[in-house]
């Protein structure tokens, strides 16, 4: 009877109270202090973990992300007192975080994730998958890399099709190194690094005397970025370049240049659209490509 007794009590405890192994965790808190992780992390996480993202992303020049998606969160410039106030569980910095702010943060007890840059597609694919992990959503992860090689592989060239020799040309002139994540969508793309092939290296700069005497087939303009503020554009747009009849110009959004994750969507439709846009394929006569919206 006693045994009895006490078996009908324990079928009446609820299962939370008498399995608590088996609730189910909270999802981890994050602020993220760096514009390519904010665009990642809004498509692995929900809103509510989502404390607070960079303020880069809420400046136009700066951000990876959309205007509208950006203003649903909270902004922060990283200072300790304010991720302190937060209260996140992770915190989501980079390889450029100060030492003296991640001591800080690691004092504090607050949990400190560094994100490198990512220099290639399967360097970005990584970092999707940890932060999606980070976040307690790695199948969102998967989904994310899932829709980028989906573009990618729309992206791509026909078989057979010979890549243009490109420079991607930046405010006052600087062009990109060959292992950077524009160099690799680039040969995905159907492109080739026409600067690096010419021995020029990440932020080295291309003048324009050299670039007329030995012109590529296509120059993108990426104009200004964060990096370069204001930067000299006149260079990008000087008349002397009317007289490249063989040489097209199209322009290339800046912001598509440096981070991964979602980014790499809207970059791979751009730039299968101006190879398309080439006169050999049927794409017209101009020199002149415009950008179209992303």
């Amino acid at each position: 009877m006693v045994l009895s007794a006490a078996l009908l009590t324990a079928s009446c405890i609820p299962q939370s109270s008498a399995t608590p192994q088996n609730v189910t965790r909270k999802h981890p808190t994050i602020v993220s202090l760096n514009p390519c992780t904010d665009a990642v992390l809004a498509e692995v996480a929900d809103p509510a973990q989502i404390l607070a993202i960079s303020y880069y992303s809420h400046d136009p020049r700066a951000s990876s992300m959309d205007a509208s998606q950006a203003s649903r969160f909270p902004a922060t410039r990283g200072t300790v007192e304010e991720v302190l106030a937060l209260k996140p569980d992770v915190v989501l910095g980079s390889t450029f975080t100060d030492p003296a702010t991640a001591s800080a943060y690691s004092r504090l007890g607050l949990r400190l994730e560094r994100i490198g840059m990512a220099m290639t597609v399967a360097e970005s694919h990584a970092q999707i998958r940890q932060i999606a992990t980070l976040a307690g959503h790695p199948q969102r992860g998967d989904a994310l890399i899932a829709r980028i090689d989906a573009a990618l592989s729309s992206a791509a060239p026909p078989s057979g099709t010979t890549p243009i020799p490109t420079v991607v040309w930046q405010s006052g002139g600087m062009v990109p190194g060959d292992g950077t994540l524009i160099a690799d969508m680039l040969r995905r793309t159907g492109f080739t690094n026409f600067a690096a092939a010419r021995g020029l290296g990440q932020a080295d700069l291309l003048p324009l005397e050299r670039m007329l005497a030995d012109p590529p087939e296509l120059i993108l303009m990426a104009g200004q970025t964060a990096e370069t503020g204001k930067g000299d554009d006149r260079v990008l747009s000087h008349p002397a370049l009317k007289a490249l009849k063989s040489t097209r110009r199209a322009t290339f959004d800046s912001k598509l240049l440096y981070c991964g994750g979602p980014t790499l969507i809207a970059a791979a439709r751009r730039l299968a659209q101006i190879r398309n846009s080439s006169p050999e394929r049927g794409g017209g006569p101009s020199q002149m490509v415009e950008g179209a919206k992303q």
